[in-house]
């Protein structure tokens, strides 16, 4: 048995030590007496987590998840590699709101991806719909022309034959017909998330209660947190039990107001990349639907300005929050343990960690303000 010592484990407290085989593979997971003199390998306090799991991310490498063609599925293949490169495991494929047909084509190119999985590829999950029950006060960058309102047959309309391939559903909960929505895709086994909403506290409460479970982008394309009207977050935050997905770019949300959220609601902010089709490319101007998207210093902007996503790798937001934060552990946990809670990971991180090579985790050294990651080995 090889053994690593002086280990930290994000959400765990103290520090542990680590029995790996021959191969790699952890065996053994092991609190590090205080007492005890550190055996093996030691790590020196750094921290070891799994790869990052992003639940919005809307393409990379040029191309859009939303207009993907049987033609692209070699290109998105490299994507997957390319993600696995820069530290992320899996991700929830986002599709944002678009016509029908690009809609099911999309998710049938995501099937036969999802079907070509191979070793050094980050996985796909089940497709993210961003949309199309948006509210359009809220709309964003969402095209106007594709907007509807929920209903159960606009649902099939989009999702008939690809149920099981849905991981998640953004929607406003306030408008009319989207309770029967939330209904369906509850007994789908599919979690719905508020976003793109102009739900008041009371709606949002109301949603929760109905099983919503999540929040995308939070603060973004919602009511703020007002001291009069305090919106969903404020909901979220009390009820206590329904994640928020954070862009840590300091762009859509001001660095002390990432700080102030994840310090109020600790276990319940996660990061997300909402990286759009120029991931992995180069700043300019590029194309996303018959729009131009201009990127610049990793932020993305339509012509008139509205803000529509980044190109900023997932574990980036780590880094940027951490450094906001001083709490380099938090800011870990919310890309790597916290969206596999969500997801229905159960147990302890040391107990999900016993059989996954130690090749297929991450190793985070330095301190908060200089927080850099690597493979673990």
């Amino acid at each position: 048995m090889r053994w690593l010592s002086c280990v930290r484990l994000p959400t765990e407290p103290g520090q542990w030590r680590i029995g790996l085989d021959r191969q790699g593979v952890i065996q053994q997971v092991q609190p590090l007496p205080a007492s005890s003199a550190a055996r093996g390998e030691s790590w020196r306090g750094d921290w070891l987590s799994p790869m990052g799991i992003d639940l919005q991310i809307n393409g990379g490498l040029g191309l859009a998840f939303p207009e993907l063609t049987p033609g692209d599925l070699p290109r998105l293949l490299e994507l997957l590699e390319r993600l696995w490169r820069d530290g992320v495991e899996a991700i929830a494929p986002t599709l944002v709101t678009c016509g029908i047909p690009e809609l099911r084509q999309a998710l049938a190119v995501l099937r036969e991806a999802r079907a070509a999985h191979q070793p050094g590829r980050c996985r796909l999950l089940g497709a993210h719909l961003e949309g199309p029950f948006l509210a359009e006060a809220r709309r964003g960058a969402h095209p106007r022309q594709h907007l509807a309102a929920p209903s159960l047959e606009a649902l099939n309309a989009r999702i008939a034959g690809h149920e099981q391939e849905i991981a998640l559903v953004t929607l406003a909960p306030e408008l009319a017909g989207a309770g029967e929505v939330i209904g369906a895709l509850q007994e789908l086994g599919i979690l719905v998330s508020l976003g793109h909403s102009e739900a008041t506290e009371a709606q949002a409460a109301e949603a929760f209660h109905q099983g919503v479970g999540m929040i995308t982008h939070a603060f973004n394309a919602m009511p703020g947190l007002h001291h009069r009207a305090p919106g969903p977050i404020a909901a979220a935050a009390l009820r206590g039990d329904v994640a928020l997905g954070l862009i840590a770019d300091g762009v859509h949300v001001a660095p002390s107001m990432a700080v102030l959220l994840q310090r109020l609601l600790p276990e319940q902010v996660l990061l997300v990349s909402d990286a759009l089709a120029p991931y992995g490319l180069a700043d300019g101007v590029h194309r996303w639907d018959e729009r131009a998207l201009i990127v610049e210093n990793g932020s993305c902007r339509l012509e008139d300005g509205t803000l529509a996503g980044v190109t900023l790798p997932l574990l980036e937001a780590v880094r940027r929050l951490a450094s906001w934060s001083g709490d380099a552990e938090q800011a870990i946990a919310a890309a790597t343990v916290l969206p596999r809670r969500l997801l229905g990971g159960t147990g302890p991180l040391p107990q999900q960690l016993i059989g996954r090579p130690l090749a297929e985790l991450l190793r985070w050294s330095g301190d908060a303000g200089d927080l850099r990651w690597s493979r673990a080995a």
